[in-house]
Order: structure tokens, then sequence, then C-alpha cells
């Protein structure tokens, strides 16, 4: 195995709520329409001196050896999408891009800048591209023009804020939303994934496992033994950078939080935080034997 650092400018390119497509067409379609997309957008990369490193369910991941190839790249992609010759099927995508160091592993490529153009895909809306200062700070002259400062973040792997930038892709931005210089918006970072524990079974929420279902039902991921609990009592699922509880049960389910509050969600969600105990059916002042806790993991939620 050779393995070496380099720096390089890492790109996501995501396909916009390709769940809505799987339940649309089903699928066998929906796969034809996601691989064609897939492989249109790699066809772009060797006019860019890009890499495809691999795909991801719905998305690729790809390299390029500067920030003016990887921003260019992204805008033909993007200009691929929206002008309806990406697939035989309307789709649209979300792009993030960040350049730096990456470690290298034959044909592979991990770290930090990984991770963090990884959560700018997560954050990204359809139709767009979000990017670094150290994109930015890359970009020649002429590119410059192209990307503005929208949000503030802080990304995996430095400590201090930072500076989110959109790339101006289209060549017509008449409809673009004026950006408020004066307001401070910091986006969620991400925080890193979610365990979850009961007994000796422990499950990890994050981009390659988005969500977890608990119940009696013997197809969940967690199985409880107790009568308050529904076959199919709750789901916890990554929404962006963020955890949320959804309830399906009829006795509800009793979350007990970091505050020492503690919030009974029925037929509804609550986003989870920090660390807490989940009781299924019942509150934490009856006695239970199925105890599930949560607890945020370092490490980011969106290694690949």
């Amino acid at each position: 195995m050779t393995r070496q650092v380099k720096n390089m400018a890492v790109l996501f390119a995501d396909i916009s709520d390709s769940a809505s497509l799987y339940q649309k067409l089903g699928d066998a379609s929906a796969r034809n329409i996601v691989n064609a997309c897939l492989t249109a957008i790699a066809q772009v990369l060797p006019r860019y001196e890009g890499r495809l490193v691999k795909t991801i369910g719905d998305a690729v991941m790809c390299t390029f050896p500067t920030a003016d190839l990887a921003v260019l790249a992204a805008s033909e992609m993007q200009s691929l999408s929206t002008s309806a010759k990406l697939c035989d099927y309307p789709v649209m995508i979300h792009v993030g891009l960040h350049y730096g160091p990456a470690l290298v592993e034959d044909s592979d490529v991990f770290g930090d800048t990984v991770n963090a153009a990884a959560y700018l895909t997560a954050v990204a809306m359809a139709e767009q591209i979000l990017t670094t200062e150290a994109i930015e700070s890359g970009l020649s002259a002429a590119l410059k023009s192209c990307v503005r400062p929208i949000f503030h973040a802080v990304l995996k792997g430095n400590s201090e804020e930072s500076t989110v930038y959109q790339v101006l892709w289209r060549t017509d931005n008449l409809d673009l939303t004026d950006v408020n210089l004066q307001s401070s918006k910091m986006i969620p970072g991400d925080m890193g994934s979610l365990l979850i524990t009961l007994g000796r079974e422990r499950v990890r929420i994050d981009q390659s496992h988005t969500s977890v279902t608990i119940g009696r039902a013997d197809d969940c991921d967690l199985v409880i033994n107790d009568k308050f609990a529904s076959r199919q009592h709750l789901s916890i699922k990554l929404m962006r950078t963020n955890f949320y509880l959804i309830d399906h049960s009829i006795n509800g389910t009793f979350v007990s939080l970091e505050s020492g509050e503690e919030v009974h969600v029925l037929r509804g969600e609550l986003l989870l935080d920090g660390s807490g105990q989940i009781y299924i059916g019942r509150s934490r002042a009856e006695p239970s034997s199925e105890i599930i806790t949560f607890s945020r993991d370092r490490r980011s939620i969106y290694r690949v």
C-alpha cells in the first residue's frame, strides 16, 4: 500500500433529493438515472485534470490539482445539470469543494480536507456550489470575481471560524439573493457523528449510515423487548448536520437531556444534541431495563 500526503482540491457532487426520485420512479428506473447522471458528471473531469476517486451512493468524489480547475469543473457540472443535458430525466445537484493536504492511499483519499468538502456538499442547496477560503485564496484574478462570501462556519480540523463562499456559476445572476454582509451567519458545523447504545449493542449514525430504527420488530436496527414499545417505535435520522429523533409509537418516547430536562415526544420529532438517555414508552421515573443512550462521537459525520 502506497501512502503520501498531497495538496489538492477535493470536490463532491451529489444528486439533490434523490430519495423522491426513487419514490416516483421505482428503484430500477431511478438507479439507471442516477448512474447516467454520475457518468455524465465524471465525463467533465478530463477537461480539468480531474480524477474520479469513487462514487458514494448518489454522489461522486473527485480531486483536482488547483483551485481554478476545481471551480471550473464544478461550474460545468452545474451548467450541464440545469440545461437538462446531464441525463434523460431532470435532476439537480449540489456541490462542495475544499483545498488542502489530503492523505492518498493507493487510489483513495482521506483526511480533514475530504471531510470539509463533504460537509459543504451537505450544507449546499440544489444548484449551489459552496467552497472555502482555501479555494478562494487560490483562485486566479479572473475567477475571484465568481465567488462571494455568504456564511461563516467552523470546519473540521480547524478550531477557528472561517468564511464559506458561494461560486456564482450562472452567466445570468439577476435572480441572485443579495447577501447581508452586516449580519454574522454561522451555519451548523460538523460536530461529529452520533452513537446510539443499547446494552452491548452500539450503532453509529453518519453519512454512510444515516438512520436507525428502534422497536420490537425483528427488522429494527435495535430491538427492544418491552411491552410498552411499538413494533416500529422510533427512528433517529441524520438531516444535513443534525440528528432528529422521530417518534412513531402509541406510548411515545421520553428523552432525558444533558440539562436534566425530560421531553415526551409523541408522533413528533426532537433535535438530539450533546448526550442523554432515551426511554421507550415510559418516563425515567418508572423502572425500565431498556435504556438507550445517545452521545456525539468526535469523529466526523462525513468520514469517507
